[in-house]
């Protein structure tokens, strides 16, 4: 062999070492990023009470394989789960007890919260077991606070939020309507249904103003449940029910089918 012919050869083997190594100029050595730590905090909705499958060390938190940040994370495996939201939460049980897994490391948190201090669970017990005058009273009383007080309590969980996970995508989910109007169906009136419906809209609107003040992505629930509203044919909700926590709650194929795919798509 010439040696001009084994300097080409070698440079050739050296070449394509090199490539075997780097893997340059293969297509399926170019790997996607892993997927970022991911904190999922918030109440109820989504920890996934109502949906069963509860973690059996998650106790009265009742933290669902089913819920939206279970299934999430189990499609995507994040660098590291942290599934802090518990059942009856509120904007101080967020600061107070549920941010400790924020960090510079965590890329995505998800949030539901501000159905609690609202009054969300003594508001429906007041319009099942009364009156419809009551029943408005008791709403018209959670408007006020959602309108008046809210807001700041959203502010220094957002804050406090951006404060410890600077670096992280944040998108805090809404809550769905309750009811399909005018339908024919068993349980409250329409009067006291459109109330209902109409203070979801007000709280969902408030969560929205104050998540995009903070730059922030909003996840319309409300949108998504549509047509799977209680009174419809196919009801992502829990009606009264036992166990009657349960009760006005995401079921299994309202994590899977509602929430899942709006913190996909705002993910």
């Amino acid at each position: 062999m010439k040696l001009s012919r084994l300097a080409g050869s070698l440079s050739a083997i050296t070449l394509a070492a090199t490539l075997a190594l780097t893997g340059a100029g293969s297509a399926q050595a170019s790997t996607k990023p892993a997927t970022p730590a991911y904190v999922a905090l918030g109440d109820s909705y989504s920890s996934g009470l109502g949906a069963g499958s509860y973690y059996t060390n998650s106790g009265d938190c009742k933290r669902s394989a089913k819920s939206y940040p279970a299934l999430w994370a189990a499609a995507h495996a994040p660098a590291s789960f942290a599934f802090a939201a518990c059942a009856g939460a509120r904007t101080g049980d967020v600061l107070g007890k549920q941010l400790g897994s924020l960090n510079g490391s965590t890329g995505l948190v998800s949030l539901s919260i501000g159905g609690n201090d609202a009054g969300f669970s003594d508001t429906m017990v007041t319009c099942v077991l009364n009156s419809d005058s009551a029943c408005i009273n008791r709403i018209n009383e959670a408007r006020t606070f959602v309108q008046n007080t809210l807001p700041g309590e959203l502010d220094k969980v957002y804050t406090a939020i951006k404060g410890r996970a600077p670096s992280a995508h944040v998108v805090v989910l809404g809550y769905p309507r309750f009811y399909k109007l005018g339908a024919s169906c068993a349980g409250l009136s329409e009067t006291k249904r459109k109330a209902i419906n109409a203070a979801a809209d007000l709280l969902n609107s408030v969560i929205a103003k104050r998540v995009a003040d903070h730059g922030f992505a909003y996840g319309d629930a409300a949108a998504a449940f549509a047509g799977h509203e209680l009174c419809s044919g196919s009801p992502w909700l829990n009606s009264v029910t036992l166990p009657v926590e349960s009760s006005y709650h995401p079921t299994a194929a309202g994590q899977s089918g509602g929430y899942l795919p709006v913190f996909s798509r705002a993910a």
